[in-house]
């Protein structure tokens, strides 16, 4: 079994906050085409995630430690859900459907997300970003 605890989180966050792009995903799925893409995702205060949208999956959050955001978007950019999940305020995660605009804003550092979502991974193109 592969333990998912204080010292995995804190090695994940500590390559996060190292990396420029202020995150660090730690897969659990071996390879990039595999149908389940679980991973920790450890994000930073000033990462900078777009708003985007997976048309060919829904997602699934678990906030392990720390705070984010959740803004959920309509397609003429209009806020249409925004809310702060964190273990210490009960509210842990959260299932987004495919196609759903969205993004995240990390408020604390050492957040680290669990998530969820059928593979094979695919890169968010142009036309599924929000600018």
């Amino acid at each position: 079994m592969e333990l998912i605890d204080e010292t995995l989180l804190n090695r994940v966050t500590q390559e996060a906050k190292e990396s420029p792009r202020l995150r660090k995903n730690y897969n659990f799925h071996k390879e990039l085409e595999a149908p389940s893409q679980r991973l920790l995702n450890a994000v930073e205060p000033g990462t900078v995630l777009p708003i985007h949208r997976h048309p060919q999956t829904s997602e699934t959050y678990i906030v392990l430690r720390g705070r984010v955001r959740v803004l959920i978007y309509d397609d003429d950019r209009n806020i249409v859900q925004d809310v702060v999940l964190s273990p210490q305020s009960g509210r842990y995660g959260g299932h987004i459907p495919a196609g759903q605009w969205h993004t995240i804003e990390v408020l604390e550092s050492g957040s680290v997300i669990f998530e969820c979502k059928d593979g094979p991974y695919i890169p968010v193109t142009p036309e599924n970003t929000l600018l």
